[in-house]
């Protein structure tokens, strides 16, 4: 793991940059990288702002109610599909676009959709999987900030001994690059201590199909 820090030029707080040295994957963590205040009220905002829903998936042929509560946001042409279910996207939330756009202009990367997932506590989780469905392209790029309750995150090799297990705070942006959705996979266990909310947010970018 490398640890770096500089100099935000939006805030005057010092980022902490830590990579990880992983086989076929690049991860990146900034712990703080937004501030405790607007990570605060930015989840606030958004948990009462937004129309959650527990969608279901389709598990060994039958209809099964996900275990955390979901909003897919985007530009119109983001229709996304996983587990037998399409998702259409709901238009921008303005303080999720400027998110967005913010994120952008840090990562030098596009992205153009978001899938917020909102966990009550910490017997809501998400299990075992790779963002690599085909309509976000060959080896996508994925962003994921995190507001409210800490929560483990744990990542595992395909087929190597390697695991990556991270505490990520509120405020923290995680980026996931390189082969990593093909040759990894993640989940966010049950943790039956925490008794907070918990939103991740995980922007993405889907090509316009002409």
């Amino acid at each position: 793991m490398n640890i770096l820090t500089r100099q935000s030029h939006s805030d005057n707080l010092q980022l902490t940059l830590q990579q990880f040295n992983l086989p076929d994957a690049n991860i990146s963590l900034w712990p703080n990288w937004l501030t405790e205040p607007f990570s605060y009220n930015l989840q606030q905002q958004l948990v009462s702002q937004l129309s959650w829903a527990q969608d279901s998936i389709i598990m060994f042929g039958k209809p099964v109610k996900i275990p955390r509560q979901q909003v897919w946001m985007g530009d119109s042409h983001c229709r996304y599909r996983y587990s037998g279910t399409t998702f259409i996207p709901q238009p921008w939330h303005p303080a999720v676009r400027q998110l967005a756009d913010n994120l952008s202009q840090f990562l030098q990367q596009p992205f153009n959709c978001v899938l917020l997932n909102l966990y009550a506590d910490g017997q809501h989780h998400m299990g075992w999987h790779a963002d690599n469905e085909p309509e976000l392209g060959h080896d996508p790029v994925i962003a994921s900030v995190s507001l409210g309750a800490a929560r483990r995150f744990e990542l595992k090799h395909r087929t190597q001994p390697w695991q990556l297990t991270l505490d990520l705070p509120s405020g923290s942006l995680l980026l996931m690059t390189g082969q990593c959705q093909r040759h990894w996979l993640h989940r966010l266990p049950k943790q039956s201590r925490i008794n907070h909310c918990r939103l991740n947010l995980t922007f993405r970018y889907i090509e316009a199909v002409s």
